[in-house]
């Protein structure tokens, strides 16, 4: 056990680096986005979240780019990445609705 730690420690990827801290920091934005899934859709930012998609996007290639590779980062903004583009095919799909029950007279159900 006590090697395994010392592994850990001592990796140029390990817990004492921000190649771990990093990572761990950004997952916090990934639960944000999974607790707004069940927020209506009209309350989702297109913009702001186009601007995730973009970020996690490049954050991707970086983790990927980077030497050591970072998994934790990649992994992190790949999950990222799908919770934002969700948000965002709910958000796109919300106002093509609206716009649609607004031709017909109809109210908008999210």
């Amino acid at each position: 056990m006590a090697n395994v730690f010392r592994r850990l420690w001592e990796s140029p990827v390990g817990i004492r680096t921000t190649h771990f801290w990093g990572p761990v920091a950004n997952w916090g934005i990934v639960l944000a986005g999974l607790i707004d899934i069940k927020k209506d859709p009209e309350m989702v930012s297109g913009s702001m979240t186009t601007a995730m998609c973009l970020y996690s996007g490049l954050f991707m290639r970086f983790a990927w780019m980077v030497r050591p590779r970072n998994y934790l980062l990649l992994t992190c903004h790949a999950a990222n990445e799908t919770v934002q583009l969700y948000h965002l095919q709910r958000k796109v799909r919300y106002e093509m609705n609206k716009k649609k029950a607004e031709e017909q007279g109809h109210a908008v159900t999210p």
